[in-house]
């Protein structure tokens, strides 16, 4: 019988989505969960039937074997580090550092501890991504040397609370100029390339639509690959419109793109034929954990 592993979620209200995936797992259970608001501790124990309930983060590293990071970004790394040395695994949300020094400092951490360490990038497990991963491993692509993302996301009103104090997306999402929040457009096409970005370049449209933020309405990310393959990848979460991400990939026997939403599909053409719906390759392509979801799932 496997060791049960206790986990502690830290930032409480954000975390609480990550009770059902690890009570779908049998060898996990939640058994403390953190936060500086303690109203939020109160409410989100209450509901899930937690008794272990803390507001300094150092006081639940004791009692867990994972902690789950759902806090602000510029926490991200303090709080790895702190678990890591005190051997405790780590499933950080995204972004997993806010700096190039927070990055190495990170790297550094993990590479000295016997602890695992996760960034918690969900885009790369949805299910057209996981499908198209498949493909590109069974050589439905050919060589693919073009991957492009985009994460479109209008989050003005997540900028102040409901007493309209400022967020810290205030000051860390859009407070800086640089292309944050990359890993949702990043992380599934880097998956399908299967390798490491040497060379980076970002150009931006300056600030329009919030003159009040340093960040630029639309930041474009073009990466370099190891081999020299092409990654273009857009961040845009001011501009005012809806909602929408974007992945499109080119080999040399297929193409694919993704929706554009508006009731678009997802669609794929193989050695120049006709585009077709990707579902229709979902029974060939599809792993078995997507074909057949737990009930948990």
């Amino acid at each position: 019988m496997k060791e049960e592993l206790k986990v502690g979620i830290v930032g409480a209200n954000r975390g609480s989505s990550f009770m059902a995936p690890f009570t779908a797992i049998s060898e996990t259970t939640v058994t403390a969960i953190c936060d500086i608001n303690e109203d939020v501790l109160a409410g989100i124990g209450d509901k899930f039937g937690i008794d272990q309930r803390f507001t300094q983060y150092e006081d639940m590293l004791d009692q867990i074997d994972i902690v789950v990071l759902a806090t602000p970004e510029n926490l991200h790394v303090p709080q790895s580090i702190l678990a890591l040395k005190a051997g405790k695994h780590v499933i950080s949300e995204v972004t997993a550092a806010v700096s190039i020094e927070q990055c190495y400092q990170l790297v550094e951490t993990v590479q000295n501890s016997q602890a695992k360490y996760m960034m918690a990038e969900n885009m790369c497990y949805h299910k057209p991504n996981v499908l198209i991963k498949n493909m590109v491993r069974q050589g439905v692509f050919g060589k693919i040397y073009f991957g492009e993302a985009e994460y479109v996301h209008d989050i003005k009103f997540l900028h102040h609370n409901v007493e309209g104090n400022p967020t810290w997306r205030y000051y860390w999402q859009v407070g800086i100029n640089r292309c944050n929040y990359a890993t949702h457009s990043l992380g599934p096409v880097l998956q399908w390339f299967d390798e490491r970005v040497v060379t980076v370049c970002c150009l931006g449209t300056g600030v329009h639509t919030d003159l009040e933020h340093a960040m630029e309405d639309t930041v474009l990310m073009l990466c370099k690959t190891e081999s020299g393959y092409l990654i273009k990848i857009r961040i845009d979460m001011l501009s005012t419109r809806p909602a929408n991400t974007y992945l499109s990939l080119q080999g040399t026997k297929a193409c694919f793109e993704g929706s554009r939403g508006f009731g678009a599909q997802e669609k794929i053409s193989i050695d120049g034929g006709a585009w077709q719906p990707l579902s229709d390759y979902e029974e060939e392509f599809l792993p078995d954990r997507w074909k057949n979801p737990s009930e948990e799932a």
